[in-house]
């Protein structure tokens, strides 16, 4: 008996932690039981939904790709993004993936709702022309999703780092430069065998239709695509906490990873992003036919 109200005083202590009001409530001991058993049931629903929200909305990979939850309210079909594609497929990003990833907002490059980024634009649709980048779209004829693919060749050299004369955009450039080489050697050494990556560059899904498997949909197609044209690997960088974290529940596996707190100029970490996004990282997955 003294060992069952033992671990029924150090439970109400945690309780309290999260609900003050604890304390006030009547001592009765299957009162309290029955109250702490619906508290701790509500936190842990609490918590998890706050998890599952931002892993939604979180770069490189803003949206969870997860198992559906809910139907889709609409038909709709995963296609090819045509070049015809790039302006509705720029508006879908200006609305759905621009203004919340990490990198963007540490620097505040999108300052406004109505601001926009050429620069950042062009560069997240130029991989659009090597014809691997998938959109999901319903029979209205509204992007519901986008996964924008490039390709990585391991034996051709490293495109050499452009000039980008808006300076905050810059600063990502160079971010992304830096740990894409270093993560590059990385996989040189640990895949020797594979020539050929599908690089998974951006993955968003429409607020609305989180939680429906698009984004699972999307990088399943992604992956079937890389098998059938000779890909090796599939490689997704990160640079949000929760997309890492959506990531490595498909089965990816964890290469490299950069502290943001460790990137620094003159002695200042270049990047101090909104918390828990504190590391860019990159993943890969073995995606060639000999693979398990």
């Amino acid at each position: 008996m003294s060992k069952c109200l033992s671990q029924f005083w150090r439970t109400t202590q945690f309780v309290k932690g999260y609900y003050p009001s604890f304390s006030r409530l009547s001592s009765n001991y299957g009162e309290n039981q029955m109250l702490r058993h619906s508290n701790t049931i509500k936190f842990v629903q609490h918590q998890r939904a706050w998890f599952m929200k931002k892993s939604e909305d979180a770069m490189s990979v803003p949206s969870t790709p997860s198992t559906p939850t809910s139907p889709a309210p609409e038909p709709y079909e995963i296609r090819a993004i045509k070049e015809t594609d790039q302006e509705p497929v720029i508006s879908f990003l200006r609305k759905f993936f621009f203004k919340d990833e990490p990198l963007n907002v540490a620097v505040k490059l999108i300052e406004f709702k109505d601001s926009t980024c050429v620069e950042l634009e062009e560069f997240s649709i130029k991989s659009i022309k090597d014809g691997i980048s998938l959109m999901a779209i319903t029979n209205s004829g509204n992007i519901i999703g986008v996964c924008l693919n490039g390709k990585i060749d391991q034996n051709e050299p490293e495109e050499e780092e452009e000039e980008c004369p808006n300076p905050k955009f810059s600063k990502i450039l160079k971010l992304l430069a830096y740990a894409g080489k270093e993560g590059s050697k990385i996989i040189a050494e640990k895949y020797p065998d594979v020539e050929k990556i599908m690089f998974a560059k951006i993955l968003s899904v429409d607020g609305a239709w989180r939680g429906k498997g698009i984004a699972k949909e999307l990088m399943d197609r992604t992956r079937h695509i890389g098998r059938e044209q000779g890909y090796g690997l599939m490689r997704v960088d990160c640079t949000s906490y929760f997309s890492a974290r959506a990531i490595a529940r498909l089965g990816f596996e964890c290469v490299y990873e950069l502290k943001y707190a460790d990137y620094k100029e003159n002695g200042q970490a270049v990047f101090v992003p909104e918390h828990p996004h504190n590391a860019l990282t990159i993943y890969v997955q073995r995606i060639s036919c000999t693979s398990p």
